[in-house]
């Protein structure tokens, strides 16, 4: 597939696609390539610049590298995941058997609606949100 810039004798500017360049000739030639603003089907390609796509290492190296803040965050991400366990949506829940005394003391980390976050805090709860998302819900 291609992708052409066309214009019509009316200068309005539109892309479209075509299996190929020769497709394009012969449907522009049959009248069936028509302008989808004023339906004029005197239709031309336009001057377009080409896409082209750096090598996959010119393109690793145009990358900018972490920043300082990205760094920490990522180091950050690394300790919280080394050092405790996740327990997923059911963090409120563990939150509260640990300091209840319910489950044995740990570190956890996990998911909790703002509301649980809030109630947790008001309820003497020792909890801080983390400033990145569960690796789950990161693509």
């Amino acid at each position: 597939m291609i992708r052409f810039s066309l214009t019509c004798d009316k200068d309005h500017g539109f892309d479209s696609w075509f299996p190929s360049g020769e497709a394009f000739e012969r449907l522009q030639a049959q009248g069936h390539v028509a302008c989808p603003v004023c339906g004029s089907a005197a239709v031309q390609k336009a001057l377009m610049a080409p896409a082209v796509r750096p090598a996959r290492k010119e393109e690793a190296a145009l990358r900018s590298p972490a920043t300082p803040v990205e760094e920490a965050l990522a180091a950050l991400r690394r300790q919280v995941e080394e050092n405790s366990e996740y327990v997923g949506m059911n963090f409120a829940a563990e939150a509260r058997r640990i300091h209840a005394g319910d489950a044995p003391e740990r570190a956890i980390h996990g998911e909790a609606r703002a509301e649980e976050a809030k109630k947790l805090i008001e309820e003497g709860v020792p909890v801080a949100p983390l400033p990145f998302l569960p690796v789950r819900k990161v693509n």
